[in-house]
């Protein structure tokens, strides 16, 4: 993935989703958005958990995995073991300050200027 390609319009905002009336992403996928492996990035969210209250992110419950399942590309979801992660756009926005990555910077500034700017991810 290109630098430019934090744009409207990037393959990332197919992978939100509106669950419990929130847009969230779920945390295979934040993982892909900020270049990290899934283990990185939860190894990074356990390392600073009171930073991710519950209207920051939260665990799917099995209904909601089931319906997100129809919807999300079979390759992806058959490795998961374990019901997935959603993140808030405050969470997103969390993610880019305990991930020190050159990319969770530009995710940083992409985020923030889309919500304040009023802008769809």
């Amino acid at each position: 993935m290109t630098e430019q390609s934090i744009i409207p319009g990037d393959p990332f905002v197919n992978k939100v989703h509106i669950i419990r009336n929130q847009r969230v992403m779920l945390d295979f996928d934040i993982a892909e958005l900020y270049e990290v492996s899934q283990n990185t990035f939860q190894k990074a969210v356990g390392k600073n958990i009171q930073r991710f209250p519950a209207d920051f992110r939260f665990q799917l419950t099995k209904d909601e995995w089931e319906f997100l399942k129809r919807k999300i590309d079979p390759s992806v979801w058959d490795a998961q073991k374990s019901l997935p992660y959603a993140c808030t756009e405050a969470g997103l926005l969390m993610c880019s300050g305990i991930l020190k990555t050159n990319r969770a910077v530009q995710i940083s500034i992409y985020i923030i200027d889309a919500i304040f700017n009023f802008k769809n991810l």
